[in-house]
C-alpha cells in the first residue's frame, strides 16, 4: 500500500513577524481598536504587542502622554501599527521607536498619528518631531500634518471612495463599503503618495446619508465643494529614512475603535501590514471582530477606567 504521508502544517502568512500596535492617543479608543486588531491579525500567525498609556498600577490611561507600556518591544519589530496623539515620551522610548523605523519597517498609521507627538522638551533630540514644528514627524514621515475637520465633527460622516487610478492597488482588494462615524480630515499628502481612497463628507451619520453640498475653504483660503475634490483618506508612501534605508508608509485618517467595526477599512488595514511586510494576504481572511467588541464611542475623557494592560496583552 502507499505510504500515507501526514499534511504538512499550515504555514501561516505571519508566522516569524511581529507586529508592535502603539496605542496612545485621547480621543478615538486606540486602547480598544489596537487591540482588536492585533487578536485578528495573530490568527494569520503574527506575533502581536499593544503598548499603551496607562498609570504604574496598570490602569491603561491613554491621557497620560508621556507614558508607553512594554517600549522594549519596538526592538524586534517587523511592523509598526500606530494611533498615537500628542505623545511625549521620555527620550529612552522615543529613541527606540526611532531606531525601529531607522531599520526600515513598514509603518501603519491611523487617524490622530499625523500629529503623534507634542510637548517634546527643546532639549531633546526629538524636538522637531512636535506636530507644530512645520509638521513634524507626521509631515515628515506620513505626509501631513493636523490642520483641520474637513467634515463637521460629530455630525457629517465619512464614506469611502476608492481612487480610481490606483484601485488594482493590493491594498484595496476586496476592500468595499468603507464608513466611519468619524469626520474626514482635511489632508494634502505630497505628490510623492499614492492616494487610494477619498473621503466623502455626509450629510450625517448613518452609511446612508446623502453626500453633503456646501462649499468650503481649506487652509490656503482656497474655497472648493467640500466633496469636489474629495479629501485623501487613505494613501501609501515610500520614504527615506535617516540611517539610508527606507519605509513603507500607509497613512489612513480613519481608525477609531468605531470605525474598525467596519469590515471594509478593516481589510484595508490588513492588506496594508502584508503591503508593507511583501506577504501575501490570504485570500480567504478571518477579519470577523473579537467577540464582545463594543467599542465605546470616541470623545475627550470618554476612555472607560476599568481597563488594564494585563486584560490585552496579545504577545503569547
Amino acid at each position: 500500500a502507499a505510504e500515507v504521508k501526514p499534511a504538512a502544517a499550515e504555514v501561516k502568512p505571519g508566522a516569524g513577524k511581529h507586529i508592535v500596535l502603539l496605542a496612545g492617543d485621547e480621543e478615538y479608543r486606540s486602547e480598544e481598536a489596537l487591540p482588536a486588531l492585533g487578536r485578528i491579525l495573530q490568527r494569520q500567525g503574527f506575533k502581536c504587542n499593544v503598548c499603551f498609556s496607562a498609570e504604574e498600577d496598570g490602569s491603561i490611561n491613554p491621557d497620560k502622554g508621556d507614558s508607553l507600556t512594554n517600549p522594549a518591544a519596538l526592538d524586534s519589530a517587523d511592523a509598526i501599527i500606530m494611533l498615537l496623539r500628542f505623545r511625549r515620551w521620555n527620550e529612552e522610548t522615543l529613541a527606540r521607536f526611532d531606531a525601529a523605523v531607522k531599520r526600515g519597517i513598514p509603518v501603519i498609521a491611523l487617524r490622530t498619528s499625523t500629529h503623534a507627538f507634542a510637548g517634546i522638551p527643546a532639549e531633546s533630540a526629538y524636538a522637531a518631531w512636535n506636530w507644530n514644528k512645520d509638521g513634524g514627524w507626521g509631515k515628515k514621515v506620513l505626509g501631513e500634518s493636523w490642520v483641520s475637520h474637513w467634515g463637521r465633527h460629530k455630525h457629517e460622516a465619512t464614506r469611502g471612495v476608492v481612487e480610481a487610478a490606483n484601485a488594482g492597488h493590493a491594498i484595496l482588494s476586496g476592500v468595499k463599503d468603507v464608513f466611519g462615524t468619524t469626520d474626514v480630515y482635511e489632508a494634502a499628502p505630497p505628490a510623492d503618495a499614492t492616494v487610494l481612497m477619498r473621503g466623502q463628507v455626509l450629510a450625517g451619520m448613518t452609511p446612508d446619508s446623502p453626500p453633503l453640498e456646501t462649499l468650503k475653504a481649506t487652509k490656503d483660503k482656497v474655497e472648493q465643494g467640500i466633496n469636489d475634490p474629495m479629501m485623501p483618506i487613505a494613501w501609501t508612501r515610500v520614504v527615506k529614512n535617516e540611517a539610508g534605508g527606507e519605509n513603507k508608509i500607509f497613512c489612513t485618517t480613519m481608525g477609531a475603535a468605531t470605525d474598525i467595526t467596519n469590515e471594509g477599512l478593516r481589510r484595508m488595514i490588513v492588506n496594508a501590514v502584508h503591503w508593507g511586510l511583501g506577504t501575501e494576504a490570504p485570500a480567504e481572511m478571518d477579519l470577523s471582530l473579537p467577540e464582545g467588541y463594543e467599542p465605546t464611542t470616541y470623545g475627550f475623557k470618554g476612555y472607560r477606567k476599568d481597563l488594564k494592560v494585563a486584560d490585552h496583552e496579545l504577545g503569547r
